[in-house]
């Protein structure tokens, strides 16, 4: 089988400007000939602008708006396009036709940092986005995860806190250390992403050189009907390679974009990076009562539990035509799903859901997903119509549903093949503890099984200089306590260094005044 979807004429490729010698002139927007773009109508060489220069007020008016809101997380990014090839049979965990051994589906990647405004460096120490978006021939399929298979908290409700908290001070309009260890200690389900964050892997070396991960749990349906639940693994082909903080803090200082300069330059040069997919799959009824609770976001699967499964390669072969049109307002959202694919009771996951979409809708506006960026390449009939911006149209056929007109609709009853059954009163609570599970341990195994010595003391080095930051008073002492409740012999020494005034540079961190005040110079 076969999945390769057609580019469309108005598709994801914005066709370039004509050259100036195919060019009588410039024209206004509707089309008729400008009369100049180098002189404004005056009353006399030296006298007032005119308002009814209509071309000078459009160029003037367009330009005031022609930046979008950034993202709020994730505002710096970059992304390229290519293609996901199905190389293995997994057709008995899913019928997604895009994971259907052999099928090639053309996609779009952005990668970004999470709490970086549009201008901040590439190098800053914080997650990376995975953003991807598969052109099916169901319909778009989204996946978003990050650069880690976990993240810092497990509620979605936390998540504009957790956000405020790695940006900036409201007084001084300065990013603060003190507030984000604020978060961290009082929330200690972040202890495993935190820990991921501070260590070897916490700044990539580039883009190319990361994994990347779908972090929560989705469902998966067969043909049959049977589900199972799956984590996404995408693992770079190009190997896993990082900076220390001495190193991000020189290159953020020579170039901020240095990531998004690494990956179109790399596919200017046809080394187009490429991830091998894998999947975990556990049998849907092993949820009950696994040892960790599966769909908590802050935990993985152990692959010893769960070993991977070979998917296929994802492969970014084509640099954007256009970094506004196509990067900028790409639109993605977990909650655009396909035939075999589901959700979990992931708390995390349900919220986005709604948030992603909600967010485009308020940042690029309300037919976002018309955009050619963003618009499936298959033919769509929704009873969403009008609103701002509106290009795609039903012209003169029923608006509503159900009707007799002839436009058909959507009308399935009964239980949905991608559920999952949920019972009991309602509460505000958090999960339901399996046996194994807390905040720290995963986080400790991580510390004492995966990493080697040099792994270990580079992290105590770079908590170290993090907590240098301007951490203080009782967040500092209740830091030490959360890296020890993670591993007694790490906390002891990160407490050690801290309080020697010791430790990895932070890039992006406050300098040397908050160390000294921290260290109690």
């Amino acid at each position: 089988m076969t999945e390769t979807v057609p580019q469309p004429d108005d598709g994801t490729s914005i066709k370039a400007a004509p050259t100036a010698e195919a060019q009588q002139g410039s024209t206004t927007s509707a089309g008729a000939p400008a009369v100049s773009d180098r002189n404004s109508l005056t009353v006399g060489g030296d006298g007032p602008t005119l308002l009814h220069d209509v071309h000078y007020i459009e160029q003037m008016a367009h330009f005031n708006r022609e930046r979008v809101p950034e993202r709020s997380p994730h505002a710096k990014g970059s992304g390229a396009f290519g293609v996901l090839e199905i190389t293995e049979d997994v057709s008995q965990y899913t019928k997604a036709a895009l994971f259907q051994k052999g099928a090639s589906t053309d996609m779009l990647a952005r990668f970004s940092t999470v709490a970086g405004e549009q201008g901040s460096p590439d190098t800053w120490r914080d997650p990376r986005g995975f953003a991807l978006k598969f052109y099916t021939s169901e319909g778009n399929y989204d996946l978003v995860g990050n650069n880690t298979p976990v993240f810092f908290i497990r509620d979605a409700i936390k998540f504009p806190h957790f956000i405020r908290s790695q940006k900036r001070l409201p007084g001084s309009g300065l990013r603060d250390n003190h507030m984000q260890w604020d978060f961290f200690t009082l929330n200690p389900e972040s202890a495993h992403q935190v820990t991921y964050l501070m260590g070897d892997r916490g700044i990539p070396k580039t883009f190319r050189h990361m994994n990347g991960y779908g972090s929560h749990t989705y469902l998966w349906i067969n043909a049959e009907g049977v589900k199972s639940w799956v984590k996404y693994h995408f693992h770079s082909n190009q190997g896993v390679e990082g900076l220390t903080g001495t190193e991000a803090a020189k290159i953020a200082g020579e170039d901020a974009d240095f990531h998004r300069r690494d990956l179109h330059d790399a596919i200017e040069r046809d080394e187009f990076p490429s991830w091998t997919l894998s999947v975990q799959v556990m049998p849907y009824a092993d949820a009950e009562n696994y040892r960790f609770n599966p769909f908590d976001v802050t935990k993985i699967l152990p692959h010893s539990d769960y070993p991977l499964i070979k998917v296929g390669t994802m492969t970014l072969n084509k640099n954007p035509d256009n970094f506004f049109a196509q990067i900028e307002q790409a639109a993605f959202s977990p909650g655009n799903t396909v035939p075999g694919i589901g959700f979990s009771p992931d708390k995390m996951l349900l919220g986005r859901t709604f948030a992603y979409a909600d967010a485009h809708r308020n940042r690029i506006g309300t037919n976002f997903h018309q955009l050619p960026v963003n618009r499936p390449q298959v033919p769509v009939n929704t009873y969403m119509f009008d609103g701002a911006m509106t290009y795609d149209h039903s012209g003169d056929e029923a608006v509503y549903a159900p009707n007799s007109a002839g436009r058909g609709y959507a009308d399935l009853t009964g239980p949905v093949d991608d559920g999952w059954e949920a019972d009991g009163e309602m509460v505000r609570s958090a999960y339901r503890l399996h046996s194994e599970d807390d905040d720290f341990g995963q986080a400790g195994t991580l510390v004492r099984e995966t990493w080697n010595d040099e792994q270990r003391e580079e992290f105590v080095q770079t908590v170290a200089g993090h907590l240098l930051g301007g951490v203080k008073g009782h967040v500092l002492e209740r830091a030490f306590d959360y890296w020890k409740h993670v591993d007694a012999d790490c906390g002891k020494r990160i407490e050690e260094l801290t309080r020697a005034g010791l430790g990895e540079p932070n890039p992006g961190g406050e300098p040397d005044a908050a160390r000294a005040n921290a260290s109690g110079k």
